[in-house]
């Protein structure tokens, strides 16, 4: 019996712009974030056999689900792509608000520890529908909730408890800032899940101390999505974050709250999912979140919703967030939580530039990545530093200055020494496909980058 043709699928094809190799290969680079190995050799004659009827397997359709969703802003279904639709009756306690974040978080560390379990994490794909946010009712009664939660141990927490898990936080932040979120993540995640979970199950003499508990143990399960996102565990990273904002919630912790949806707006922003994004950082910008910010975080809450803005097509928009961006750091003084110290001159040049260029304008980005990488203490934020070298290659060499674009990539690759980090991985990707069009051409110089880049892969894994 003859198969028939995909009609659906050809017609997403078309509205993403892809032809079949390029298809192939975005969905191999999904897979890949995924750990679905099996769709590393994916190539054109899978998506013209898909596109002519053969039914996708295993992880395939929704990887290829999650790849066009991505490139098309929107969410899609199973059914859209011409393919039936998933099982329900499946619960992922990560991203469902309904469930105990407590209960949530004691599961996802523990499947993140246990080395079969973290490869069956790993598979899952990223979810924009896990980004719905719950009403403003649920934020509300957050706080009374977990103040009404029965204690599940009769251990008597203190402030030096606290206090431990804050140093904590602080340690492997830099440790992230500095080498990469691949280091350092699994035994971040042990000390999470052996000594701060527990905490929120004893006993607490004020609500005050509660509260100081809960928002540190909310911000190293942030740290721990946050390093997750960078180390590109694009799924276990929303599922962290969208915990750790939860147990915000609880702490009643505006500003930490708004700390954390920024961070999975970036995500989304980073992913190709704009309109998720936009809302996120809408969220991020409420009064009692931005608006009970210190001015430092408040330049960071606005500098990703000018990025979301910008994904999103805003350009006026993007332009007076920029602006209240600039404003807000430039009132910044030393009263600002620790997770904030790094945001400073260099970290808001980077961004505006990321904001520039999605807006297609890379002239003006190209200003702003040079300033970013004249003003960073290079060291101290060095994988950071190195990714944005990666972007200010990338928009030189879309303006047709190769030899600048190599002589700024190798710099790039200079930084990333010892850094291990998922973001840095991509600028690499993302030079070889730049040079690729040139590589028979280029030279000499275009050669040996192109050598450095393959080795530099290898080294990052």
């Amino acid at each position: 019996m003859a198969r028939e043709r995909n009609v659906a699928l050809a017609a997403l094809l078309r509205e993403a712009g892809w032809s079949q190799p390029q298809a192939a290969a975005a969905v191999a680079r999904v897979g890949a974030e995924c750990g679905v190995r099996e769709l590393e050799a994916i190539s054109r004659s899978h998506i013209s056999m898909w596109v002519l009827g053969t039914k996708p397997s295993g992880r395939a359709p929704h990887i290829l689900r999650e790849t066009l969703s991505r490139r098309l802003g929107r969410r899609l279904t199973l059914a859209d792509l011409g393919l039936e639709e998933e099982p329900t009756g499946t619960t992922d306690t990560g991203t469902d608000w309904s469930v105990d974040p407590l209960t949530a978080l004691a599961e996802l560390g523990s499947d993140d520890l246990d080395m079969h379990r973290r490869k069956l994490l790993a598979t899952a794909a990223y979810s924009a529908a896990g980004l719905a946010l719950p009403t403003i009712s649920w934020w509300a009664a957050a706080p009374a909730a977990a103040a009404n939660r029965r204690p599940a141990s009769s251990r008597s927490v203190t402030q030096a408890d606290a206090d431990d898990v804050r140093d904590l936080t602080v340690y492997y932040s830099a440790r992230d800032q500095q080498r990469g979120g691949a280091t350092g993540r699994k035994a971040l995640a042990s000390h999470l899940l052996d000594e701060a979970v527990p905490l929120l199950s004893g006993r607490f003499r004020t609500d005050q101390l509660r509260r100081d508990t809960y928002s540190a143990v909310a911000e190293m399960t942030y740290l721990a999505g946050w390093m997750a996102f960078d180390a590109s565990e694009h799924r276990t990273a929303q599922r962290y974050l969208t915990i750790a904002a939860r147990i915000a919630a609880e702490a009643g912790d505006g500003p930490l709250g708004g700390h954390i949806l920024r961070a999975l707006a970036h995500q989304a922003v980073d992913l190709g999912h704009p309109r998720r994004a936009l809302v996120l950082a809408d969220a991020s910008m409420s009064r009692d979140r931005y608006g009970q910010a210190s001015h430092r975080e408040k330049a960071l809450l606005a500098i990703v919703h000018a990025r979301a803005l910008a994904a999103d097509g805003d350009r006026a928009g993007t332009l007076a967030a920029i602006s209240r961006a600039e404003r807000d750091l430039a009132r910044a003084d030393t009263k600002a939580p620790a997770r904030v110290s790094f945001f400073q001159d260099a970290s808001l040049a980077h961004e505006t530039a990321c904001a520039l260029r999605d807006m297609g304008q890379p002239l003006d980005a190209e200003i702003h990545f040079k300033r970013s990488v004249a003003t960073r203490r290079r060291q101290q934020y060095a994988r950071t530093h190195s990714v944005t070298l990666g972007y200010l290659g990338a928009v030189q060499v879309q303006q047709g200055r190769l030899d600048e674009a190599c002589a700024t990539w190798s710099q790039a690759l200079d930084a990333m020494t010892g850094v291990q980090s998922g973001r840095a991985r991509d600028v690499i990707v993302r030079i070889q496909s730049d040079l690729s069009p040139v590589r028979q051409r280029g030279g000499r110089h275009v050669t040996e980058l192109d050598h450095r880049a393959r080795n530099m892969l290898r080294a990052i894994g």
